[in-house]
């Protein structure tokens, strides 16, 4: 059900052409980001991401546009407000970061995420949320399919071979992450189904998704996973709507049913994925809580170290983005997060935690004021869940504490809302879901008393747009940057894409080994500033300075 707290009313007036168009460019936008990839093997993630956070980009700056005039009669609440704190903080640390290209990357990111979070409240009130979150399930639904496709033999060039079963995500833990946390999305689509044709489409998305999450052998997934799991049937226990809502738990029943089924036979059928163990699930089961060892201790080393390294910067952290710049430096000898094929660089361009990396990248305070953005939407879904007039309020609570949950979950372990995909899917799910409170917490689980806010300002709005168009523009410069350095090699050409895209690291090393000497050290120089610790830029920058 998509109705709100009766002291902030839902619009009366049926939706415009506008916010219908901003709708589909959502729903377009979010299927998108899931297929879009480059081929260009070289790039390995970056052909992954990048064109993922350009859809994001995209998708948010249109959406953004259309819904301008529906912001309007969106209010500003603390939740808002706190989130607008939270961009400032980031911002400032932007600014003060050793790599800006990449702290003006991942704001970006942070910045359309916000702006479909307000477009998505925008919808919802104009009655357009239950279409919104339909189409967001069959994002999560075609993840899991492109997963599954690879698995049982599927093979194209947008595809990893490296990270397998990744699909069009490019890596396995990024399916199992958008499983974990989608999967209330997807759950919901089907127990709020109108009609039963759309009841076995719906399910069908349940089932591929849980099949998808477990053949990708994600710990962080699974634990994500239980979290969701556990916080939904609780939440369905403890509403009294929901607890005495027979359709529901049939429904739910005969879902899960269906899922352990799916399973089953993806375990049982034969397919294309290569474990090194002969007992491969097990082992991944056995070791969920192994931190002594592997990839568990390496994330201990990892987390400990980063913290320092935000101790050494509390306010402001070392820049969105930055961590990987940063890290090399602190790093102890044989640290797992190091990349001995590369010197000075890091595995991956991001901490093994979303919440690591937000204390460590952007200060202590602007990780407690995320923190209290989903403190408050968990205390608002607990009381619509415990207020809910009927059993459509408390599943749509119960959904939005169980996305949450799988979002918050996943993040302690892996990176997830510092992707440009899973960001999309999750901050669009909250706007959707969640029912604004009109009054500060009373109590616990009371309805709070009524208060008045203001509206979102449309100049605000404006803004953050412009940013995500910045950031857009951003996204198009790599991908043509990627597709000169992969497709050219004459130095003007690759010159040309250093231009384009002057936070290429790799066009910088690239141009700095070959050419005049001037030519080479303007090209050092700028690969050095980047990242200061790879051995590879000291190497071309010496003679240099």
């Amino acid at each position: 059900m998509d109705a709100a707290s009766p002291s902030i009313p839902l619009a009366t007036s049926p939706p415009t052409r506008a916010e219908r168009l901003a709708l589909r460019v959502i729903q377009l936008g979010s299927i998108a980001g899931v297929l879009v990839a480059s081929t260009y093997r070289v790039f390995d993630l970056d052909r992954f991401l990048i064109p993922k956070e350009l859809a994001l980009h995209v998708t948010a700056l249109l959406a953004g546009v259309l819904a301008l005039r529906a912001l309007r009669r969106t209010t500003m609440t603390s939740v808002d407000r706190l989130l607008l704190v939270y961009l400032l903080l980031s911002a400032l640390s932007a600014a003060t970061a050793t790599n800006r290209w990449l702290g003006l990357r991942a704001l970006a990111i942070s910045v359309s995420a916000i702006v479909l979070f307000w477009v998505a409240r925008a919808l919802r009130e104009a009655g357009l949320g239950r279409a919104l979150l339909a189409g967001l399930a069959i994002a999560v639904a075609v993840v899991a399919l492109t997963s599954l496709a690879q698995t049982y033999g599927l093979r194209l060039d947008i595809f990893s071979l490296n990270r397998a079963p990744g699909g069009t995500l490019g890596n396995r833990n990024f399916v199992a992450h958008a499983a974990a946390f989608g999967f209330p999305i997807v759950l919901l689509a089907a127990l709020r189904a109108r009609r039963f044709s759309s009841f076995l489409w719906s399910a069908a998305g349940v089932m591929t998704t849980a099949a998808a999450l477990v053949l990708t052998r994600s710990r962080a997934a699974w634990l994500a996973f239980a979290a969701v799991v556990v916080v939904f049937f609780v939440a369905m226990i403890v509403s009294g709507p929901l607890r005495r809502d027979g359709r529901t738990w049939r429904r739910s029943i005969g879902v899960l049913v269906l899922a352990a089924l799916a399973v089953a036979a993806a375990l049982a059928l034969p397919n294309t994925l290569r474990w090194r163990s002969e007992n491969p699930y097990l082992e991944s089961v056995q070791g969920v809580a192994n931190y002594q060892e592997g990839s568990g201790h390496g994330r201990l080393v990892q987390y400990g170290r980063s913290l320092l390294v935000a101790l050494r910067h509390p306010l402001l952290g070392v820049g969105p983005g930055n961590w990987p710049v940063v890290y090399p430096r602190h790093a102890p000898d044989n640290d797992p997060s190091m990349n001995p094929s590369e010197p000075g660089m890091t595995f991956n361009p991001w901490p093994s935690s979303d919440w690591v990396a937000f204390i460590a990248e952007r200060g202590f305070a602007a990780a407690i004021v995320l923190a209290l953005v989903f403190f408050r939407l968990i205390a608002s879904a607990l009381r619509q869940l415990f207020n809910a007039a009927d059993a459509g309020e408390g599943i749509v609570a119960a959904a939005l504490l169980a996305t949450i949950a799988g979002a918050c979950v996943a993040g302690a372990f892996d990176a997830v809302l510092l992707l440009a995909l899973p960001t999309m899917i999750v901050w669009t799910a909250l706007g959707a879901l969640w029912t604004p409170d009109a009054g500060v917490v009373s109590g616990w689980f009371r309805r709070a008393e009524p208060r008045s806010y203001a509206s979102i300002p449309v100049v605000l709005g404006l803004g953050l747009v412009a940013l995500a168009a910045i950031g857009a523009a951003r996204s198009v410069a790599q991908v043509m940057a990627m597709d000169t350095f992969a497709t050219e090699s004459s130095r003007a050409a690759l010159e040309r894409a250093s231009q384009i895209d002057p936070g290429s690291y790799r066009l910088h090393l690239r141009l700095a080994r070959n050419g005049k000497r001037s030519q080479r050290c303007a090209h050092a120089m700028a690969a050095v500033s980047l990242f200061p610790d790879a051995e590879a830029a000291r190497q071309v920058s010496r003679g240099c300075r």
